[in-house]
């Protein structure tokens, strides 16, 4: 008995006593935003304190109140009433609340809040529901209506981008890769090919999301033509994609002066693939000494031992990994600062593990075009949070043409031998 009295207390819609402090914050939010609301008016008011009529008067005074209002709060929703003011006499900055701009019914942390929720893997059907539970039972305005509308929104907002003048942009370094959803309706999978690349200043960019057929060399190639007819003229430095041929393909015939960087975390499982699994501990250590090392001539010793190792048990896993060898070795010949960044498709890895989240949690998206505007509006919030490359300073040199052996630039290499 006392154990079930116990999980009865902890419902909050039937034990509402309990749980105050809900009601504390909403209460305290609602007053915060009255005096806020108070200060506003007042500033308005202290500001054109002196129009005024013949007599003295002032011709700009408080007008009582406008009709209460439900506005939907990150501390659930408020009741509240705008103070009004009679300004008729002003013919510009005229009296308007920047707080609670007119017909406003949701704030915009809210309104953030609701894409966040369906890209997360709140299902469109359960949308009521889950902000009932995050917000109170009284809430407006939020159905599976609007997240239809807001759909909507997202493809005008990818068209919109999907178009944007690229005329003088310079990027240093290209990252590229497919990355392949299940689509419901489809009954087979999708691909999504993507391009992040990063700035002059050294900031990560979101610069291309397509659908894809698979990763083939077309498919590449049109996203990279559309990049050139939209002013993307100068090809990046270095690209780092897997080892798909349809990108290098593409690359070759689009952009041939840009370097090939394979990803090791690529490779390192192919690789591994064709290795026993008992094998595949000391392989891994291995293949990590090459990529570490800390010269080109180290990183080709440590390949040379891996190929000693196994080729004669394992041809293939040796084969797979001297196949790219020279593509695989471009980063040392940028700064060292800038190896950790271009040695994997990480950018692109890390930024979808959200969208495989999603997919995984729905079963799947509806369509291939619902499945696009998803990847579209995460990988676009998750730019918010990309971090800049280290030793961005760097970056310059590079886009100069500027030597670098090892990761270090080459003039300071022969001022130390001068020393």
């Amino acid at each position: 008995m006392r154990k079930n009295a116990r999980i009865e207390s902890l419902n909050p819609e039937e034990n509402s006593s309990h749980f105050p402090l809900d009601e504390i914050i909403k209460k305290g939010a609602k007053r915060m935003l009255e005096q806020a609301l108070e200060i506003e008016v007042d500033s308005f008011l202290e500001r054109h304190q002196y129009v005024l009529d013949d007599q003295g008067r002032r011709l700009v005074v408080r007008n009582g109140y406008a009709r209460q209002r439900k506005i939907v709060t990150g501390a659930g929703q408020l009741e509240v009433q705008t103070p009004r003011v009679d300004d008729r006499v002003l013919k510009e900055d005229r009296f308007k609340s920047s707080l609670i701009p007119p017909y406003l019914r949701r704030s915009k942390k809210i309104d953030d809040l609701i894409p966040w929720l369906y890209l997360k893997g709140i299902s469109t059907g359960d949308f009521t529901e889950t902000l009932q539970s995050l917000l109170g039972k009284d809430v407006i305005g939020h159905s599976p209506e609007q997240i239809v509308r807001l759909k909507s929104v997202w493809q005008t907002e990818y068209d919109t981008w999907n178009k944007r003048d690229l005329s003088g942009q310079r990027y240093v370094y290209w990252w590229a890769d497919g990355i392949y959803f299940k689509v419901r309706l489809d009954g087979e999978k999708q691909c999504i090919l993507v391009i992040i690349a990063a700035r002059e200043d050294g900031t990560k960019e979101l610069l291309a999301v397509e659908d894809g057929f698979r990763e083939s060399k077309e498919s590449w190639r049109s996203i990279l033509r559309d990049l050139k007819r939209r002013g993307l003229t100068l090809p990046p430095k270095l690209a780092t994609g897997d080892g798909a041929l349809g990108f290098w393909s593409a690359m070759e015939e689009e952009f041939s002066d840009t370097l090939h960087q394979l990803c090791w975390v690529h490779k390192t499982a192919n690789v591994l693939d064709k290795l026993p699994k008992s094998l595949q501990p000391r392989a891994k250590s291995m293949i990590h000494d090459i990529y570490m090392a800390p010269t080109k001539k180290d990183a080709n010793v440590a390949f040379d031992v891996f190929i000693e190792e196994f080729e004669a048990k394992y041809p293939k896993a040796v084969a797979s990994l001297r196949e790219n060898r020279e593509d695989l070795m471009s980063f040392y010949d940028f700064p060292a600062e800038h190896w950790p960044h271009l040695r994997t498709t990480n950018p692109i890895e890390s930024t979808f593990a959200t969208v495989r989240l999603r997919t995984k949690k729905t079963k799947g998206c509806g369509s291939r075009a619902a499945t696009l505007m998803m990847v579209f509006k995460l990988a676009t919030s998750a730019q918010k949070r990309w971090k800049r490359l280290k030793g961005f300073e760097k970056i310059e040199a590079v886009l100069n043409n500027v030597p670098f052996k090892d990761g270090i630039e080459m003039k300071k290499e022969v001022e130390l031998v001068q020393v």
